[in-house]
């Protein structure tokens, strides 16, 4: 959910403080202290939380991930049951790990499933992964669905979202811990903005563009 940007996400400062303190202890060690301030400069950076400019208006997607784009293909829903446009962004573990909303909409449905830690870079990532869903109704009656997928070494997905909660887009509302993905699935007739490969910026950068609903 919203909150005044510390710089530093919130979800990180008991890691930073923990390596922190580790590091002090160590440090009279000389050369063997090393290792502990590598350990803490990574979760600084890792838990970075910078404020981002909202792109787009009321019809644009905008990433949910900082990180890289893997997919853009037509593909099963498999929370909707439908066909739809997936668009997949990867984040390694050098990118910020906050999640956005992207769109501006309400929550009708959540979904939770356990599963295995492949490198989310992978396209069975979405389907075998530890993953939690959002089924996302915008303002005009469209359907988004927006999955957290964990990865290689991520092993806990926060969500924040609860049924009925309204987002605007760009809102924080969760945060993955160290290396993973985020698959949108978006209406077939969706305008994608993005190309495999292209780097993109959570809220800032525009993934897609919504049909509206009178044009149909």
């Amino acid at each position: 959910m919203n909150y005044p940007h510390p710089i530093i996400a919130r979800e990180g400062w008991r890691f930073i403080a923990v390596s922190l303190v580790l590091a002090l202890i160590v440090s009279p060690y000389g050369f063997w202290s090393v290792p502990f301030w590598l350990a803490f400069f990574f979760c600084l950076q890792f838990f970075r939380d910078p404020a981002r400019t909202i792109a787009g208006g009321s019809n644009s997607i905008v990433a949910p991930a900082d990180g890289r784009i893997v997919v853009v293909e037509e593909a099963e829903d498999p929370y909707l049951k439908r066909r739809a446009l997936k668009i997949s962004v990867f984040m390694n573990v050098f990118n910020v790990h906050s999640n956005r909303a992207p769109v501006a909409s309400v929550v009708q449905e959540k979904w939770y499933n356990r599963g295995s830690f492949l490198n989310a870079s992978l396209d069975k990532a979405s389907s075998e992964n530890e993953r939690c869903a959002l089924h996302l109704k915008t303002t005009d009656g469209q359907d988004v669905t927006c999955v957290q997928i964990a990865g290689l070494i991520a092993r806990r997905i926060l969500n924040y979202a609860s049924v009925s909660m309204k987002l605007v887009a760009g809102q924080r509302y969760g945060f993955i811990r160290f290396g993973s993905r985020v698959d949108v699935y978006l209406p077939l007739d969706a305008k994608v903005k993005v190309v495999i490969g292209e780097k993109v910026f959570a809220s800032s950068t525009v993934l897609a563009e919504l049909v509206p609903s009178g044009s149909h």
